[in-house]
């Protein structure tokens, strides 16, 4: 990116975690609680704990999704239909050993362009700087990271397996939520390029808003 590319930053991009409740993550991922103790478990539209439990750990690209739809006031179903839907449109596949193939980009971009009528770029080796600088007024991002990312300052020891919702960027970094993050590197974050190198898998998605 330029040293001369202004800074955007989308103003007040709603925050949402996979779980019920940004301040139940913490004991969710720290300490292996049940997010069913969570009392707003039931708020993205699950009745059975157990389907809850086994998806809301998966689902940081569908709360991604959300945080876009209602920023720029797109009718869409909670989470657990929300969910439904991706299935059926082979965005997540359950394997026959229980584990789970997902977020698929390419399904979830053609589900996601003829369900809400956004335009979804799927950009599977592209520098982060790249997709920053491809963020625009009628653009977000969403990238792929590690999900260590909610500790910054720590070493990880990989890169990949979660998304974040990219909605800002200047010339030396990005601003995200992270849909599994602890404060204060849960909403709005900023970190430089070069610490977000470290936990970025080279891969992510443009999501653009539908010509007004």
């Amino acid at each position: 990116m330029s040293e001369h590319e202004p800074t955007l930053r989308h103003a007040n991009v709603p925050y949402y975690t996979q779980w019920g409740s940004p301040e139940w993550v913490a004991h969710i991922v720290e300490q292996r609680g049940d997010p069913c103790d969570d009392p707003h478990w039931q708020r993205s539209g699950f009745a059975d704990p157990q389907r809850y439990r086994f998806w809301a750990k998966r689902l940081c690209g569908l709360a991604c999704l959300e945080s876009a739809l209602d920023y720029w006031r797109i009718g869409h179903a909670p989470r657990a239909a929300l969910l439904d839907d991706a299935l059926r449109h082979g965005v997540y596949r359950v394997r026959d050993d229980g584990g789970v193939d997902g977020l698929i980009y390419r399904p979830f971009a053609g589900w996601a362009g003829d369900a809400f009528g956004i335009q979804v770029e799927v950009l599977p080796q592209a520098p982060l700087e790249e997709i920053a600088a491809r963020m625009n007024a009628d653009t977000l991002a969403i990238v792929s990271v590690s999900p260590e990312i909610r500790y910054p300052d720590r070493p990880n020891q990989r890169r990949g397996g979660h998304l974040i919702l990219l909605h800002g960027r200047d010339r030396g970094g990005v601003w995200f939520h992270n849909p599994s993050g602890i404060a204060p590197y849960q909403a709005d974050v900023y970190l430089p390029f070069e610490t977000m190198k470290r936990f970025y898998a080279g891969r992510g998605m443009t999501l653009g808003r539908a010509a007004r």
